[in-house]
C-alpha cells in the first residue's frame, strides 16, 4: 500500500511524536509486538486488520504502544475555523488518543467531510472521520474500547465513535453541547480552542435524515475538515 508520503517518513514521524525514543517496534515486522516494559509509561494497543473494511485512504496501523502521560494537541481546520482539541494520554483512553493524533499525522482527515449533525434534548454532537458518508470509510482496522461506565461526555469533550463494541477506527464525536448517552464511547479528552465554531456550525442547521427525530441529519451547510495537524 502506497502512501502520499514515504513510509520511512511517516513511520519516523510516528516515533517521534507517539512513542519514546527508547522504543521503537518497526511497524514492517511481521512479528508480535513484545509486551511494553513496566518501567515505561507506556501501554499496548492492538489495532486490528478489518479486510471485510478497508481502509478508505492509504494509511499505516498506529504503533501498538501508546503513552499513558502527558497531552497531545490535534488542530482540525474546519471550513468554518480551526478547532483546536487537546489528547489527554494519562485519562481512559490512551490507545484513542494515539490512534487519532497517528491519523491526524497520516493526513486522514485532510479533506474530508463530517456527515452527522445533532441538536435533540438529547445528544448534541457534530460527528466526523468517516470519508464516505456517516458510519462508512474508516482506515482498515478497529480496536477496543476504552471505557469503565463513568465516562460523562459534556460541551467540548471529543470521544470516538463507533458501531458497536470494539469497533473503533477513525470516526468521532465533538459535543457541542451535552450528550446523554451510555458510556460506551472512549473520552479522548477536550476542546481547549474553538467552541464557537462548533457554534457557528449548529447555528447554521439541520437537514434531517435520520428518523429519531428532526434534529439529526447532514448539516445544513457542508462541514469539512480541510486539514488535521498535531501539535507538540
Amino acid at each position: 500500500m502506497k502512501l502520499r508520503w514515504g513510509v520511512t517518513a511517516a513511520v519516523s514521524a510516528l516515533a517521534v511524536v507517539l512513542l519514546p525514543a527508547v522504543f521503537v517496534p518497526s511497524v514492517a515486522s511481521a512479528a508480535p509486538a513484545p509486551a511494553a516494559p513496566a518501567s515505561l509509561p507506556i501501554v499496548r494497543c492492538e489495532f486490528t486488520p478489518t479486510p471485510e473494511n478497508p481502509a478508505a485512504r492509504p494509511v499505516l496501523r498506529p504503533l501498538p504502544f501508546a503513552l499513558t502521560r502527558g497531552t497531545i494537541d490535534v488542530t482540525f481546520r474546519f471550513n468554518y475555523g480551526p478547532v483546536t482539541v487537546r489528547l489527554n494520554r494519562a485519562g481512559a483512553a490512551p490507545c484513542a488518543a494515539h490512534n487519532l493524533a497517528s491519523l491526524a499525522l497520516q493526513r486522514f482527515y485532510d479533506h474530508s467531510q463530517c456527515w452527522r449533525l445533532t441538536n435533540s434534548a438529547r445528544l448534541g454532537v457534530l460527528q466526523c472521520g468517516d470519508i464516505y458518508e456517516a458510519e462508512k470509510g474508516g482506515p482498515g482496522y478497529k480496536f477496543a474500547d476504552e471505557v469503565d461506565g463513568t465516562e460523562t461526555y459534556g460541551r467540548g469533550t471529543i470521544a470516538m465513535g463507533n458501531q458497536g463494541p470494539g469497533t473503533n477506527g477513525s470516526e468521532f464525536f465533538i459535543v457541542h453541547s451535552f450528550a446523554n448517552i451510555p458510556a460506551n464511547y472512549s473520552v479522548m479528552g477536550k476542546v481547549v480552542r474553538g467552541m464557537e465554531v462548533l457554534d457557528r456550525i449548529v447555528a447554521a442547521g439541520i437537514i434531517p435524515t435520520d428518523p429519531n427525530g428532526p434534529q439529526d441529519g447532514l448539516p445544513a451547510k457542508p462541514v469539512k475538515i480541510q486539514k488535521a495537524t498535531v501539535g507538540f
